[in-house]
């Protein structure tokens, strides 16, 4: 080691000297977490609300209504065959016969379910099957209205893994949605839209 090296090290040692010990976080993967006070459906509004999404919860009836509202003004709707037999008269329902980047630019929103959801975080997990389409179709448009049913939200995210984990849908691709797309620059000017739909709308059934 260099003379210099060893100074700067040296200097580095003496300058940390006199901290305080680190104290130790106990801590074990997948111990429960719990959501405090709020139920899991009470935690997962608060969260995704943070987000900027807009958030609502309705009963089995109230879901059909909730989607027509939530995309209200929208022309061109794509869902999969699921989506569309459930809720028929909701949207002017684009189906997903292989669209291009291209085609799915020129449609206003997309409707999906979802497979598990995570209440501490907000956080919505989409595996592609029935209800959910293609990841395409949850990436271009630039709305997407997303209905989650209360008892496919867990409290954290040991939890969602382990509740994929036992569907044997870990091995899928997903998609973990929090919030709109949204990143920002050096300055922490936010931008939404990025690389995902700048529009979030989620609806809790239950």
């Amino acid at each position: 080691m260099s003379e210099a090296r060893a100074q700067i090290l040296a200097r580095i040692r003496a300058a940390l000297g006199d901290r305080p010990a680190v104290p130790e976080v106990p801590w074990t993967y997948g111990r429960p977490v719990g959501t405090g006070g709020l139920d899991l459906v009470d935690r997962f509004v608060e969260r995704v609300a943070d987000y900027r999404a807009t958030i609502e919860r309705v009963g089995e009836a109230g879901v059909g209504e909730a989607i027509a509202l939530a995309l209200r003004g929208l022309r061109k709707v794509v869902a999969d065959g699921v989506v569309r037999e459930a809720w028929p008269d909701s949207a002017d329902w684009v189906g997903d016969d292989g669209l291009t980047a291209s085609q799915l630019d020129g449609v206003d929103a997309v409707v999906t379910t979802a497979t598990v959801a995570v209440a501490n975080t907000g956080t919505i997990v989409l595996s592609h099957g029935p209800g959910q389409g293609r990841r395409a179709l949850s990436l271009v448009p630039d709305v997407h209205v997303c209905v989650v049913r209360a008892d496919q939200i867990v409290d954290d995210m040991p939890k969602a893994v382990a509740r994929l984990m036992d569907s044997e849908l870990h091995t899928r691709p997903l998609t973990w949605i929090s919030g709109p797309s949204a990143t920002s620059d050096i300055e922490l000017d936010r931008v939404e839209g990025v690389h995902g739909p700048r529009t979030l709308h989620v609806i809790v059934v239950g």
